[in-house]
């Protein structure tokens, strides 16, 4: 049997760790990781370190951990780095603070650590803008084997030589590609009992300058279930300029990945946490429709101007920067022809525009 080519025509030095301070000051480095338990009892909708080269040691974190029942845990904040582990001469970890990310083996295997303080709370409480809490100390790991070949929104007109994607999502500049994966992991928080679960999750790899404009809001969602199909897609809605909106997907059928379009999409135009109707409608290039059902599982959620990465101070000497739209962060419970998984889903819509 022929072996799954999981770069998906990516180059696997894209995989690697930026491995000294970029020369360009806005050039930007991140991992994220989005988990989902197989058993739906958490899920971890975005753990990402940010770093911008003009304040390379100051590292923003966004650690997010949420439960069905609405309990949320965010460990978001500013942390400075730590000496980075290396391993065969060349730097394989990017770490803030309690947050790390190791590569083991490019666009094949990483693992992820988290062992800091997060503050309780509950979606309910982050709709409506508050924030802070009593502190918990969490301890996170995973283990993540990718599943599905790497994918990055707009590749397919990238490859044919289209830049208006690039006008249509904003500017990202440099690199980006996303994998979803299966893992194994254990997750503890203070005072309870640890946990071990299975699961899957998205990692994305991204470095270069990134200007998104006047974000017009999005959808982003993702999943990889059990029979190994799988699903991506990244939408965006018009600009208020007029600019055409960009969407794009993709399935995998667990040999090939099949380019998609996006025919029915949840935009944020109303939010409900857990049990809100998520699903969307695909089509591809032959005309083949195909429906894949989504409910809210596990929410965080981030009100309009407040920070997605607490209180990192970047650039230096200004307050955190607050969120111009609203944004969902959380997973979801998705079915496709009878088959059920969870998964990770964002979106963000401007906040005149959310009917609660």
């Amino acid at each position: 049997m022929t072996q799954l080519d999981l770069t998906g025509g990516y180059d696997p030095e894209f995989d690697w760790p930026l491995q000294s301070r970029p020369e360009n000051p806005e050039m930007r480095e991140s991992v994220s990781f989005w988990v989902s338990d197989n058993a739906g009892r958490f899920g971890f909708p975005r753990m990402c370190i940010e770093v911008v080269a003009k304040t390379w040691e100051d590292r923003g974190i966004e650690a997010n951990i949420a439960f069905p029942d609405g309990r949320v845990l965010i460990g978001s904040n500013g942390y400075p780095a730590r000496e980075a582990k290396s391993a065969n001469g060349r730097i394989v970890e990017l770490n803030a603070g309690p947050l790390s990310f190791e590569l083991v083996e490019p666009l094949k295997h990483w693992r992820m650590v988290f062992d800091g303080p997060a503050y309780e709370s509950t979606v309910a409480r982050s709709i409506n803008a508050h924030t802070g809490g009593p502190s918990r100390n969490v301890r996170i790991y995973v283990d993540a084997i990718a599943a599905v070949p790497a994918w990055s929104p707009g590749e397919l007109a990238a490859r044919s030589g289209d830049k208006s994607t690039e006008l249509a999502m904003g500017a990202v500049g440099g690199h980006r590609h996303e994998q979803l994966f299966r893992c194994t992991g254990t997750f503890s928080i203070e005072g309870e009992t640890e946990q071990r679960f299975e699961g899957t999750g998205l990692k994305i790899r991204r470095t270069g300058v990134r200007d998104i404009g006047a974000f017009p809001g999005h959808c982003w969602m993702s999943a990889v279930f059990p029979s190994g199909k799988a699903f991506g897609i990244q939408s965006f809605p018009e600009r208020a300029d007029g600019t055409p909106a960009y969407s794009e997907g993709f399935v995998f059928d667990g040999q090939e990945k099949i380019y998609v379009k996006v025919l029915q999409i949840p935009w944020m135009e109303s939010f409900t946490p857990h049990g809100g109707d998520v699903g969307i409608v695909l089509q591809t290039d032959d005309g083949e429709t195909i429906r894949i059902d989504g409910k809210t599982h596990d929410s965080t959620f981030i009100a309009l101007g407040n920070p997605m990465f607490g209180n990192w101070l970047q650039p230096q000497g200004e307050p955190p920067h607050g969120v111009p739209l609203p944004f969902h962060q959380g997973g979801a419970r998705y079915t496709w022809d009878g088959e059920t998984t969870y998964g990770m889903i964002e979106r963000s819509y401007p906040a005149d525009k959310i009917k609660g």
